[in-house]
């Protein structure tokens, strides 16, 4: 296997455009575009590496567990020696943080928008990573740390747009995000067993809620920078994703087999593409709708079968 088919392995290369779709979702919603359209793919290219940096550190600290399980996998199978990773994971946060600071430093030149803001919040989204990998994913508040990593992720899209109105409105994207991805997250930590049906009942509400919580966002007060109004696609647009997600959630809790599981899990992921497309499309209209474009990648490098996204 070719050196760049292992890295894309190590890093879940599947998984990447769902970060970017993030950027995406919070830049379109605080019309950073096209003014600050150089921040804007700063900041992608910041998330990308911050993205790619918590895969590696997942699996440096899963290397014992992956011997065992999964010893096909690049760093328990020698294809990548254990230290290499390491330092690939330390040059990837590095680079994250990096970039966010430049996205900063360019707003700033701009217009005056917030320098440290983004670099700040690019070094709590990595520090909460490597807490993540290390630590807290083996205790009950794994889906809590990987939900404020998304939340995270987009508010550091929003940073550069400044002002009250693009802060309060990235909290809000953040949160709706965060509790869609800690459910996931908490469905998917018994995937491979028995789950158990209280706890997919359970994460399946917090996805309600989540879904339930983005029915707000067209009445939220909005960037100065951002002129356009709420779709009137977007309440229908929700709804059909709720259903979308919610049949196999039902399916999976009903009769909670790891093959249920993991089908509603693989569609909650790839349905965070489409989530962020509908909550852009409550904010920067029709034109949020773009964001679904990241889905050919995402759905093309899922069908690889020689890679993998979790």
């Amino acid at each position: 296997m070719s050196a760049l088919r292992t890295y894309a392995q190590l890093v879940r290369l599947p998984n990447l455009p769902t970060a970017l779709a993030d950027v995406c979702l919070g830049a379109l919603a605080a019309g950073a575009l096209p003014r600050r359209w150089l921040p804007f793919v700063l900041l992608l290219v910041a998330s990308g590496c911050l993205y790619c940096a918590g895969m590696v550190w997942n699996d440096f600290f899963d290397v014992e567990q992956d011997k065992r399980e999964r010893p096909e996998r690049p760093i328990p199978s020698g294809r990548v020696p254990r230290r290499e990773a390491g330092r690939l994971g330390v040059i990837l946060l590095a680079a994250g943080v990096g970039f966010a600071l430049l996205a900063g430093a360019l707003s700033a030149w701009l217009d005056r928008g917030p320098l440290l803001l983004a670099p700040l919040l690019a070094v709590a989204l990595a520090g909460v990573i490597l807490l993540y990998d290390a630590w807290l994913k083996r205790f009950w508040a794994g889906p809590v740390g990987m939900g404020v990593c998304r939340f995270l992720n987009v508010v550091l899209a929003v940073s550069v747009a400044g002002g009250a109105a693009a802060g309060t409105l990235g909290v809000y994207l953040g949160l709706v995000v965060g509790l869609y991805v800690g459910a996931v997250t908490w469905m998917a930590r018994t995937e491979a067993r028995v789950s158990s049906q209280p706890m997919l009942i359970a994460a399946g509400a917090l996805m309600l809620v989540s879904l339930l919580t983005a029915l707000f966002l067209p009445v939220m007060p909005l960037p100065k920078a951002r002129p356009e109004e709420s779709s009137v696609l977007f309440p229908y647009l929700l709804v059909a994703l709720g259903f979308a997600v919610g049949f196999p959630v039902v399916r999976a809790a009903r009769e909670p087999t790891p093959d249920n599981v993991q089908a509603a899990v693989k569609r909650s992921l790839m349905c965070l593409i489409v989530l962020d497309a509908v909550l852009a499309s409550a904010l920067a209209g029709s034109l949020g709708l773009v964001i679904l474009v990241l889905l050919a990648p995402s759905v093309y490098l899922n069908r690889k079968r020689w890679l993998y996204a979790t």
